[in-house]
């Protein structure tokens, strides 16, 4: 047999292997019962060293006049499992796309759990203080009116504190409460002495949103009045109060101030528990926290409840748990408590 007719046998071969190949090429996909059998069919038939690759390696046994038939044939057995594949792999697209998007090899995604604020942790804590102080727990609407929240209080509507620029107004009459203090003219009115009431709420001033101020921020205003109540009285409330949250290092100092509502005032300081007063961001390098302003109950706003001044005496001070808590966990910003960051609150 001469050299042509060897080569006429190897070219009836190699496309008898290739229909073969496509024979059970088409059975193999028709059985295939998933995408990912179907991607391993695709490598073993088609692959860089799949079947139909290891057929073409016989090319070189052929004349150049001959390849040309086997290279053609070839061509059609892969163009017709390539074309198989690609329907089976389209339906199976299909059927998971209207099958529930389950992807079981992500990770577990972790619950996120609920806890408690950390203000609200410092309010509850505070209010229990004063309640062992003998004080009671009350509230009051964050809706007010200007009569309960500066005339009954001895502030008058010129005064700049209820201007427009310092004040959420709804309407003419109606504003956001900007402190809690509204909340002594409603209990004055309701109840007869001795009161002794702290009053938790959300207030609202037209405050910047910096380190150390908020738009909306807690309050826990305090109230104690009876008859023969002194400064000496309100100093030695407060003193014990900052050494029951601070601790026994804690230092106080009272600062004469003034406020509409009370006669003497004061502002009551707190050494920085951050930078352990050697000044901070926080305390604006001053070493000292303001943490609340108070003093004894003006007569203006007895008379303005009802109440005899020259009888009834009284203290009261308004604190902003806020930057307590910036004091008891060591917060360099108040913003943090206000962000909802769960990485940041879920440390409390």
């Amino acid at each position: 047999m001469n050299h042509t007719s060897d080569g006429a046998m190897i070219v009836d071969e190699l496309i008898a292997q290739l229909q073969e190949l496509q024979g059970q090429g088409s059975e193999a996909v028709a059985a295939a019962g998933n995408a990912e059998a179907l991607d391993a069919l695709r490598i073993e038939y088609l692959g860089r060293k799949g079947r139909l690759t290891g057929i073409l390696r016989r090319l070189g046994e052929l004349g150049a006049d001959e390849r040309p038939r086997v290279g053609a044939e070839a061509n059609r057995v892969k163009d017709a499992l390539s074309t198989l594949l690609d329907e089976r792999a389209a339906a199976y697209a299909v059927a998971a796309d209207t099958g529930p998007r389950v992807d079981l090899s992500l990770p577990g995604r972790a619950r996120w759990t609920g806890q408690v604020h950390p203000v609200t942790l410092v309010i509850d804590e505070i209010c229990e203080i004063f309640r062992d102080l003998g004080f009671s727990r009350v509230a009051g609407p964050e809706m007010e009116t200007q009569t309960y929240n500066f005339s009954k209080l001895n502030i008058p509507l010129d005064h700049p504190a209820a201007d427009m620029h310092d004040s959420f107004y709804l309407t003419d009459e109606v504003l956001l409460r900007t402190h809690t203090s509204p909340v002594q003219a409603r209990v004055m009115e309701q109840f007869a002495p001795p009161i002794r009431v702290v009053v938790p709420g959300t207030v609202y001033r037209r405050d910047p949103f910096d380190a150390s101020h908020a738009p909306a921020f807690e309050q826990v205003e305090g109230l104690a009045v009876d008859e023969g109540i002194t400064f000496a009285d309100f100093k030695a409330t407060i003193s014990a109060f900052v050494r029951r949250f601070f601790g026994n290092d804690a230092k106080t100092r009272f600062r004469p101030s003034y406020f509409p509502f009370t006669e003497p005032s004061a502002e009551v300081d707190v050494s920085c528990q951050i930078c352990g007063g050697r000044g901070c961001s926080a305390c604006k390098h001053t070493g000292w926290m303001e943490i609340m302003g108070a003093g004894m109950v003006h007569p203006n706003v007895f008379e303005a409840a009802g109440y005899d001044p020259e009888r009834y005496t009284g203290y009261a001070f308004g604190m902003g748990p806020g930057r307590i808590a910036m004091q008891r966990y060591g917060i360099p910003d108040i913003r943090l408590l206000y962000e909802s960051d769960m990485r940041f609150l879920g440390q409390f």
